[in-house]
């Protein structure tokens, strides 16, 4: 298709003007390729899932399984037209390939060059996913087959090189540290760094802290705990959405 869009334009331009403007056609004959192959992929899809509707939960990972074939049938599906945008010039390809395909995520989310599954995932705002790292939605482990939907909510971070199983939720302002293996349904706290293997907390977030817009300090022959509050950087017109009240407030040092 793309060749033949090619051929029936530039048989309208001179030649000279035709090699001069090469690259071009090569970059957008490319993108036509490859939204026509998402497109081509969204179209079998809606297809199969009207005949087997996709569900979570934990099926015999053996061929005749219907739950395990229509399973694999949909990942191929998706993976063909993902690997294409996720290796293409333009970043921003690959998140609108997740956005088409049904993961819950914006723009404001960066993979970066991680493998994530490409259903039962939900990204909120500012999620950013470090290189070589496994968001796997669905997994076999032995003979079974496990899809459980991953949460991960605003301000999350993880490091390259880790393993987010299936069923997990992240909450706000967590960090997952690099090379960490999470376990199915674990539940990371909020505001927590998590390390290790499996993931277990390691300390508060200075920078979750730092974001609310309070410095912590703990007196420790008091074992108190205070939270003061700190000048952000932020335009006067909106100074008032997010600012508290002045007064320090004191804690239990858990």
């Amino acid at each position: 298709m793309s060749l033949a869009i090619f051929l029936d334009i530039s048989r309208y331009v001179p030649w000279y003007i035709n090699m001069f403007l090469l690259p071009g056609w090569l970059f957008i004959l490319y993108y036509i390729f490859i939204f026509g192959v998402a497109a081509a992929s969204k179209a079998f899809l809606v297809l199969i899932n009207m005949i087997h509707k996709p569900k979570e939960g934990v099926f015999k990972a053996e061929d005749g399984n219907p739950d395990f074939e229509y399973w694999r049938l949909r990942s191929e599906l998706k993976k063909m037209a993902v690997w294409f945008m996720n290796n293409g010039p333009l970043p921003w390809t690959v998140m609108w390939a997740f956005r088409w395909f049904g993961v819950k995520m914006d723009f404001s989310s960066h993979l970066q060059d991680a493998w994530v599954d490409i259903e039962n995932i939900t990204f909120a705002k500012k999620i950013t996913i470090g290189q070589g790292t496994v968001v796997m939605s669905s997994m076999i482990i032995g003979k079974y087959l496990i899809i459980k939907e991953i949460k991960l909510e605003d301000n999350v971070l993880i490091g390259g090189v880790s393993n987010i199983a299936p069923g997990i939720v992240i909450k706000n302002e967590a960090t997952i540290g690099a090379f960490t293996n999470t376990i199915f349904n674990q539940i990371i706290e909020e505001g927590w760094v998590y390390f290790a293997n499996p993931a277990r907390k390691l300390k508060r977030s200075k920078y979750a802290e730092e974001r609310k817009g309070t410095i912590v300090k703990v007196d420790v022959d008091a074992e108190k705990r205070f939270e003061v509050v700190q000048e952000i950087n932020i335009d006067e017109d909106k100074r008032s959405i997010t600012e508290n009240n002045n007064k320090s407030k004191e804690e239990d040092v858990e």
